[in-house]
């Protein structure tokens, strides 16, 4: 039996949960609701992760960008943020700390549920794909370490640090793990990661690179090279093993 796409939403604003819960539940989501980061707490423990969260940046108690880095220590669960409208500041926190996407109040329905499932077909893609990367590999290597593409977790060949990765990094370290060498152009890194062409002056891809190479290590840009003018290219060794 088809198991309905289990959506929790984080907002203090009762009158937006109410109006998520019937917008989401229309799209034939399965959709739940708490106000703040002591009922998420108490819920995930209750009912473990869902399939997705929507979490709100302005709560009371612990912010969404606390909840988000709470989460992110135990799960890779996509979390999409809820953003104001004018706040360049909060959607790029949000995306340094590991969210997968944001999207800016007010926002209406149809961009609402555009933007989760192309969230969630980009992660059903690398679920798919975790194994059957190049080469049909669990695991692959490349500069300094070995990548994990079940768990989405690398490890470091030298110091044997562990990092985690959230969705959003695993699918731009995926892109270029598939594409050693190349020059990768904005649109195409905005696509792969967030479903969309890159919008103008947009700041988010700066900033997902920027996390990507912080967690790598990669101060003096060993793997990840900007090419000016014309994108990125990785240009560490990879290899594949099954």
């Amino acid at each position: 039996m088809h198991t309905k796409t289990h959506i929790l939403v984080v907002d203090d604003d009762s009158e937006i949960r109410e109006l998520l819960e019937e917008y989401l539940s229309k799209a034939g989501f399965q959709v739940s609701s708490v106000e703040d980061g002591e009922a998420m707490a108490e819920f995930l423990q209750q009912q473990g992760y869902p399939d997705l969260i929507l979490l709100d940046v302005m709560l009371p108690g612990d912010d969404g960008f606390t909840l988000c880095q709470k989460v992110r220590r135990q799960s890779n669960v996509p979390i999409i943020m809820l953003t104001a409208v004018s706040d360049e500041t909060d959607q790029i926190i949000g995306l340094e700390i590991g969210a997968d996407d944001y999207i800016a109040k007010p926002f209406s329905p149809r961009q609402l549920i555009a933007r989760i499932k192309a969230l969630l077909r980009r992660m059903h893609v690398q679920e798919d794909e975790a194994g059957a990367s190049p080469s049909l590999s669990r695991n692959i290597v490349f500069g300094d370490w070995r990548l994990d593409t079940l768990s989405l977790r690398a490890t470091h060949s030298d110091t044997h640090e562990i990092i985690e990765l959230s969705g959003s990094d695993f699918a731009l370290l995926m892109l270029f793990l598939s594409h050693p060498n190349e020059i990768l152009d904005r649109d195409t890194i905005s696509i792969a990661t967030r479903g969309r062409e890159a919008l103008p002056m947009e700041r988010g891809i700066d900033v997902q690179l920027s996390r990507l190479r912080q967690r790598l290590g990669d101060k003096g840009n060993r793997y990840i090279k900007t090419m000016r003018g014309n994108g990125y290219m990785f240009t560490a060794s990879v290899t594949y093993e099954r």
